[in-house]
């Protein structure tokens, strides 16, 4: 990550929330199309050293994302977004949740409403992201799994990919 880019993980035991900010050094229009469209999302969207692999996605309101993180030995982990609401390029709402192959969520794993919200800095963006979760063990659990490690390489990698478009 950039010294000089935003980047606060703030948890909020008492809300059952997680509020990650985090700014990236590219205009609005291409941090939205790399939040929401498969084919950048594959490309930037699991922790290091994993990969990402989209089966379907139906970005619009009602719709889904069910995609897989991949370890470079095979194993792999399904998640599935369910998109709420959509205001183009300004902010989504969604509830994640751990899944098998076929979409079938898992009700041993928890389940997040995630609210996020893309805001123009100049020629950066600042990405608002607050994870909402059902309980403080569903909060505890996703941070015992390494949470915000995860979210901080997966940032990391969007910084990588914004660098390569922007060069395009």
């Amino acid at each position: 990550m950039t010294a000089h880019l935003q980047f606060d993980f703030v948890v909020d035991k008492e809300n059952n929330t997680m509020t990650v900010k985090r700014e990236f050094d590219a205009q609005r229009q291409l941090v939205w199309d790399c939040h929401t469209k498969r084919e950048l999302l594959d490309q930037w969207f699991a922790p290091k050293p994993l990969t990402t692999k989209t089966k379907s996605m139906d970005f619009q309101n009602g719709g889904h994302w069910l995609y897989a993180m991949i370890e470079p030995a095979g194993p792999e982990y399904w998640g599935r977004m369910d998109y709420e609401t959509i205001r183009p390029i300004d902010n989504y709402t969604a509830f994640d949740g751990f899944c098998d192959a076929t979409g079938a969520l898992n009700p041993d794993l928890p389940r997040a409403k995630w609210d996020v919200t893309f805001t123009e800095q100049g020629p950066r963006t600042l990405v608002h992201t607050v994870v909402a979760y059902q309980s403080a063990e569903a909060l505890q659990q996703v941070i015992d799994m390494g949470m915000k490690d995860g979210m901080t390489s997966t940032m990391e990698r969007l910084d990588e990919l914004l660098v390569s478009l922007s060069k395009r």
